[in-house]
């Protein structure tokens, strides 16, 4: 019931139905707290009539009343949402305190010393919850008296000094608020609850549910308990502990306790607690008991849990218990080793990782005890922490790298050009663009962290600095950024090192025999290929060979194709670049043989490969005025220069790339196909069975892949016949128009595989420019709901995904044997594989270090399917009387 009672309410029941020892109270429900919502922040009536009957019933069971100072009945009001939200809201312990109360519990109890200090802690706490009143302005008083009396820890003030605090924490409240404090206990407690569901919307649960995903709409219940108190003397104490190791999911109690404490003690950090089990020795009696109890919920709830207590003069209560966080490292050996231990079955085990925690195994992190300052904060694009010096161009990057030195690459953007120092960088940072723009995508491929759309930096090329705010770092100073948060951090923060474990591959090994997707990798290298191999991908789904054009040695190459006249000067300089592709393909296919793999043929503009317009106007606006400078390298830039004005485009993104470029130019097709299929007969030929598929890129017209296609049969019909032998292989195209998914039962007729580029087919269905639309607005239509999530990160499941599910239907009707799998960035998004899985996808395909997460998507998606399909099979069972 913990939508109704929330987490904490409906553990609290449980255990008390179990027998277990929890101090008597009542839940005020989730639903309450949504009507007081929608009433305004008024109470109902008929819910403060139900609150009096439970405090009525709660005082027949105790023998203790509400406000009465021979017998008092204190209560704690706590929080509860249905997802634990820890630390989030609000708490007030020892509610039903006034000044004849307290009196009255020092005569009571024997203890002066124990009930003031009760009732100043209450005083606190209310101030500060109901009243809004600084904590620190209290602590400050309480610092003055330890001062006056010579003592240094709050245990040491006698009663009358609790006294004398209670005094001067009365005159701060009522000179504040200008009211005297409630003492009416009835008064209190109704505020102490309107409080506590007010703090649903305090600004660090609003910002904790963001970051979880956890809706709005679910309100928090409160819970009102009798107080058992830890803080009556030696006998006394107070602490949280866990049934396993949080941090690493070893199998021993892990926690914290205080003697003669209450539970605030021991997580505001005033005294410094012991370990469990030290408990063990001062009183053994209590350890045994709650060790056995530690047990016997961990076997109930069948996962790690996280129980508060109290132990009131050698008496045990249990005040929470609720399912524990943990790191992801812990959750993988949990999940694994309740699976030895037979609590849980492997289908849970899967169910209970994120795919975050996947990500986080995978990459390093800032040390989460490590002190740290925030400079500013972008786009959480490529997990991972990295700490180095600020370099701002790649060239440097690059030199700086190779020399082993740290760095961090600062730009307002990256470009292909950018890849050579990218590829040394510790991880990059720009101040545009979005979660796949160009620094994004090549990062997350190389498992670097990233981090984007960081508009609060304010670039400076020139003068190789940035500032945040007031702060300037300039070239060669040291930062550290986190690329799981999107943080920027001064100087260097210490980071912590990946470290997957024996239980990470088991978890993975399950995961694979669930799934139905294929899962393979986006990769551009050989050594990008092994790796992804490595984290268990099954092939490539996109090779971009744009990537192998635009290194150093061959771009001169590139440039001479680009700017060649005629179409015998283009294929001479085509010749150069034969053999380095074919290396490369070589050496893609052998690391992932026999597993298939898809090259996609030439992308990009072909400006992209050419220097900046704009740099090289001025380039030759300085030659021409330079009377030394020499003619010939002057025309010659003016012969460069009118080439990329031709090419110059305002749109490129539509302009003349993928399929329109091999029309064009039919040439540059050729070459990559021959040596593709060079490469292949020659590893076939060495015994390793290469598995060749081709990728048309950009087809929008089925005309356009039946006349590629044929570029593309003439070679290998030329290198089969050279090598005089066969071998299979498939041609396809990337569906990333809206046009092309409209029209694939046509398309589905020439092509053998379809693979969506849901990337493009994002941006050119939305019609947005992704890199502006993240830099710009989408966060702003995200954070105001009009889209439920960034289309780039989290598929549009009803635009981008009936578009896939409609061009799925139609090429699969036209031909039936077609292979259809995603190669976009959501090909490693969670819930966009979920999705894929629905429509009945063949694969994804996601950046390396991405693989270990879709692989467990993609068996948590069949899991859920095959549940949905139980229960729907049950529920007909039900309705037709079997």
């Amino acid at each position: 019931m913990k939508a109704l009672l929330g987490g904490k309410g409906a553990g609290l029941a449980e255990m008390t139905r179990a027998g277990l020892p929890v101090p008597p109270g009542f839940t005020i429900t989730t639903e309450a707290c949504r009507e007081y919502f929608a009433a305004g922040g008024v109470l109902a009536p008929d819910l403060l009539a139900e609150v009096d009957a439970a405090i009525a019933d709660l005082e027949a069971r105790t023998g203790k009343r509400f406000g009465d100072p021979a017998n008092p009945l204190l209560v704690s009001v706590r929080s509860g949402a249905p997802i634990s939200m820890p630390g989030m809201m609000d708490t007030i312990l020892n509610l039903g305190l006034n000044d004849a109360v307290a009196d009255g519990l020092a005569r009571l109890t024997g203890d002066a010393r124990f009930a003031y200090d009760a009732y100043r802690r209450f005083i606190q706490m209310f101030a500060n919850v109901v009243l809004g009143l600084e904590h620190a302005r209290f602590e400050a008083i309480i610092e003055d008296e330890k001062r006056r009396r010579g003592v240094e820890t709050d245990p040491e003030l006698p009663a009358e000094a609790w006294q004398a605090v209670i005094r001067e924490f009365l005159a701060l409240v009522e000179k504040e608020t200008k009211r005297p404090f409630p003492t009416e206990p009835r008064e209190q407690l109704v505020l102490a609850i309107r409080a506590v569901f007010d703090s649903w919307n305090n600004l660090r649960a609003i910002v904790y549910r963001k970051l979880h995903k956890i809706p709005d709409t679910l309100g928090t219940a409160v819970n009102v308990q009798m107080m058992v108190f830890g803080n009556m003397g030696d006998t006394s104490g107070t602490g949280v502990a866990f049934t396993r190791n949080p941090s690493t999911g070893e199998n021993v109690l892990y926690g914290e306790f205080l003697l003669n404490a209450q539970g605030e003690d021991v997580v505001a950090g005033i005294r410094t607690p012991q370990p469990i089990a030290a408990l063990r020795e001062v009183m053994p009696e209590v350890y045994a008991e709650f060790e056995r109890i530690a047990r016997r919920l961990e076997a109930h709830y069948r996962d790690m849990q996280d129980i508060e207590f109290t132990i009131e003069k050698g008496k045990l209560y249990l005040l929470q218990t609720r399912n524990g966080k943990r790191t992801a490292r812990a959750a993988v050996k949990i999940a694994v080793d309740m699976v030895k231990e037979g609590l849980i079955d492997e289908r849970e085990a899967l169910r209970r990782i994120t795919p975050e925690m996947i990500d986080q195994l995978l990459h390093r992190r800032i040390d989460p005890n490590a002190p740290r300052t925030v400079l500013a904060r972008g786009l959480p694009a490529s997990p991972g922490a990295a700490t180095g010096i600020v370099v701002f161009d790649a060239d440097e990057a690059e030199a700086r790298g190779k020399r082993g030195e740290a760095v961090i690459l600062v730009r307002p953007e990256t470009t292909p050009d950018d890849i050579h120092g990218l590829a040394v960088a510790q991880g990059v940072i720009t101040s545009r663009g979005g979660m796949t723009s160009h620094a994004a995508v090549v990062a997350r491929g190389m498992g670097k962290p990233a981090i984007v759309g960081a508009e609060g930096l304010k670039i400076d090329l020139e003068a190789e600095t940035f500032r945040a705010g007031d702060v300037v770092v300039k070239k060669g100073d040291v930062i550290s950024m986190d690329g799981a948060t999107g943080e920027i951090l001064l100087g260097a923060v210490a980071l912590v090192e990946p470290e997957p474990d024996p239980e990470f591959e088991t978890l993975l090994g399950w995961a694979d025999r669930f799934r139905r997707l294929g899962v393979r990798a986006n990769a551009d290298t050989p050594e990008d290929a092994a790796r992804a191999r490595a984290f268990g991908a099954q092939g490539i789904g996109l090779c971009r060979t744009e990537h192998m054009f635009m290194a150093a040695d061959r771009l001169p190459a590139v440039r001479e194709m680009i700017l060649a006249e005629t179409p015998e000067e283009r294929a001479a300089a085509l010749e150069k670049i034969r053999p380095m592709q074919e290396e490369d393909f070589y050496g893609i296919f052998k690391a992932m043989a026999p597993y298939p793999v898809t090259v996609r043929l030439l992308d990009p503009p072909l400006h992209e490969f050419l220097p900046k317009y704009e740099e090289l106007l001025l380039e030759v606006d300085r030659l021409a005025r330079d009377p030394q400078a020499d003619p010939a390298r002057l025309q010659e830039k003016q012969a460069f220069l009118r080439k990329v004005r031709a090419l110059k485009e305002e749109n490129p993104m539509l302009g003349l790339r993928g399929c329109r470029l091999g029309i064009l130019y039919p040439e540059v097709y050729a070459m990559q196909a021959e040596a593709i299929f060079r490469a292949a007969f020659r590893l076939r030929q060495e015994g390793v069975p290469a598995n060749v598929e081709i990728m048309i890129p950009l087809v929008g017209h089925a005309n356009e892949l039946a006349r590629l296609r044929e570029v593309v049969d003439a070679a290998y019909r030329k290198v089969a016949e050279a090598f005089g032998a066969e071998m299979p292989y498939l041609v396809g195209t990337m569906i990333e128009v809206p046009r092309a998914a409209l029209t694939a039962d046509e398309i589905g007729r020439v092509a053998d595989f379809f693979s969506f580029g849901t990337n493009d087919l994002t941006q050119t269905t939305l019609g947005v420019s992704r890199d502006d639309a993240e830099g710009k607005f989408l966060h702003v239509y995200v954070e105001e709901k009009i889209l439920p999530d960034n289309p780039f990160v989290t598929l549009d499941t009803g635009g981008v995904g009936k578009l896939v599910e409609m061009g799925l239907r139609l090429g699969r009707e036209a031909n039936e044997r077609l292979k259809v799998g995603v190669c976009g960035e959501h090909g490693g998004d969670a819930r966009s594989i979920r999705f894929f899985h629905g429509a009945g996808l063949d694969y994804v395909s996601a950046s390396p270090y991405r693989v270990p997460l879709a692989r467990l998507a993609a068996a948590q998606a069949a899991i859920e399917a095959e549940d949905a399909a139980r229960e729907e099979k049950v529920a007909g069972a039900g309705s037709s009387g079997m």
